[in-house]
């Protein structure tokens, strides 16, 4: 892919002390319920503690109630109708093909114009780059634009033990050549983790400051049984989770998708939180690996999840497809997001204002000074001003200013979400519509849609939507066009010419 054009440098939020290290931690179906602070029951001490050392935004969206396409929206800052990927990518949509690499892989990265990626970006901006674990953008049979080291999986989930992922070259640290299948014998959570530490290893005489991207397939399922080593397990052996609601199934509950967990509900919470225990004591294991190395100092460690996530709250188990039709309700799309970089970014604040995942590339951006591709597609904006507790920047209220409203865009497949001023909105090519008072009805049980009274709120809110999707779509590649069932994204979308003038 050309290299993008490139905005001229500006002036970077942080002083001559920083170009800092990047650690970005990504769960994969991690609600922002899921953590100890928000549910006492849930074993997350490391997480506590990074939360008291940096800045928590309690309000944070993903771009797209599932994986693939909530992931290539971090990774690049565009929502999934500008870069195409609109459900969780099948299987058989990276199965090898006799066709050119471009035409058989939906990987974006290699194929969208105009489009730029965090690992392109930093690396262009000289830093060490290197990704441990879960991909799902595409094939990972290679490293990604702007990757030195690559340990993939090779799909976007499945067992925890005897996992499918791609044979690593030692010598170099990236994928064999050819691509070669392979199997990880040990707890999956834990052989991510300590790639991620041989990354960090093998830069002891680098003097390039370096962006680790670390990307579990935990929490997803599987649960039951032992999928998760038994002192994960037993640290919750002595609660039936009473903080975790369990109200009658929802009318769209997909449930034959999660009858194992409807069935064995104490078992199934138990692996769920299992896996959340094995990510924190995984944090636990790389931030004192920083310290011993003397780096901690001098990184800037984010913490978040691609997609939202149900075990029961709101009567269904799941994910925006765990319910027909495609569901946008707040556990689907918030995740945990907490920032911390010492001495730059306050510790022990919570930021309660609402903020996207597709902002994850612009912040980055800013805080390691490295300017971002132009992309009028790309639909985030930097939260470095929040997290560096300054909301003004050479004497210029910023666009996220305190009293800005905050609004909100989300999508999976024909069906679209708006978010602002206490309301939601969701709106499907065909299916129904939805409308919620989320400061009278918090839990999202009384649709206002057909309100006479919410009238004029309906219009005003799908005009408002429709106006800004118009701004971040591309021909080609719109969801508002799919067929997208939640069952999996088959095919990669092309997107069409642009015109001329």
């Amino acid at each position: 892919m050309p290299a993008p054009e490139l905005a001229p440098p500006g002036d970077p939020a942080h002083d001559d002390r920083a170009r800092p290290n990047v650690l970005l931690l990504v769960t994969d179906d991690q609600g922002a319920w899921a953590m100890g602070s928000r549910t006492p029951e849930i074993r997350t001490p490391t997480l506590d503690r990074l939360q008291r050392e940096g800045t928590t935004l309690s309000q944070f969206f993903c771009a797209s109630p599932v994986c693939s396409p909530a992931r290539a929206s971090i990774m690049t800052g565009r929502m999934p109708s500008a870069h195409g990927v609109h459900d969780w990518i099948a299987p058989e949509a990276l199965a090898r093909t006799e066709q050119p690499r471009r035409q058989q892989d939906p990987d974006f990265l290699e194929g969208l114009p105009g489009a730029d990626t965090l690992g392109a970006l930093l690396a262009r901006n000289g830093y060490r780059c290197g990704m441990a674990g879960k991909w799902h953008v595409g094939s990972s049979e290679r490293a990604a634009e702007g990757f030195e080291y690559w340990y993939a999986h090779q799909l976007g989930g499945g067992p925890y033990y005897g996992a499918p992922i791609w044979e690593q070259d030692s010598a170099t640290g990236r994928p064999t050549s050819p691509p070669t299948p392979a199997t990880e014998p040990g707890y999956l959570t834990d052989a991510i983790t300590e790639h991620g530490l041989d990354f960090l290893d093998r830069g002891a005489d680098d003097d390039r400051p370096f962006f680790l991207q670390v990307t579990w397939t935990a929490p997803h399922d599987p649960w039951l049984g032992d999928e998760h080593p038994a002192e994960l397990r037993d640290l919750y052996r002595d609660t039936d989770f009473p903080s975790i609601p369990e109200p009658p199934a929802h009318p769209w509950f997909r449930r034959e998708h999660f009858a194992g967990a409807v069935a064995h509900r104490q078992e199934a919470l138990t692996g769920y939180c299992a896996a959340v225990s094995g990510v924190d004591r995984s944090v636990e294991a790389l931030l004192a690996h920083l310290e011993e190395r003397g780096e901690l100092e001098d990184t800037l460690v984010i913490f978040t999840s691609d997609n939202g996530f149900s075990c029961g709250h709101h009567g269904y188990w799941g994910k925006g497809n765990g319910t027909w039709p495609l569901n946008f309700w707040e556990p689907s799309i918030t995740v945990p997001f907490i920032a911390a970089w010492p001495g730059r970014i306050p510790a022990g604040q919570v930021d309660e204002r609402s903020a996207s995942a597709t902002s994850i590339y612009e912040t980055i951006a800013e805080l390691t000074g490295s300017p971002p591709a132009r992309d009028p597609l790309r639909a985030g904006r930097s939260l470095a001003p929040r997290l560096l507790g300054s909301e003004v920047d050479g004497g210029e209220d910023r666009a996220d200013a305190a009293d800005d409203p905050i609004v909100i865009h989300d999508e999976y497949g024909a069906a679209r979400m708006i978010r602002t001023g206490g309301w939601k909105l969701v709106l499907r090519r065909e299916g129904p519509t939805e409308l919620y008072d989320l400061v009278a009805d918090p839990l999202e049980e009384t649709d206002r849609s057909a309100d006479p009274s919410c009238a004029v709120r309906l219009r005003d809110l799908t005009d408002m939507m429709s106006t800004w999707f118009a701004g971040h779509e591309r021909e080609g590649l719109s969801g508002w066009e799919t067929e997208v069932d939640g069952l999996g994204q088959r095919a990669p979308l092309h997107p069409r010419p642009e015109k001329g003038p």
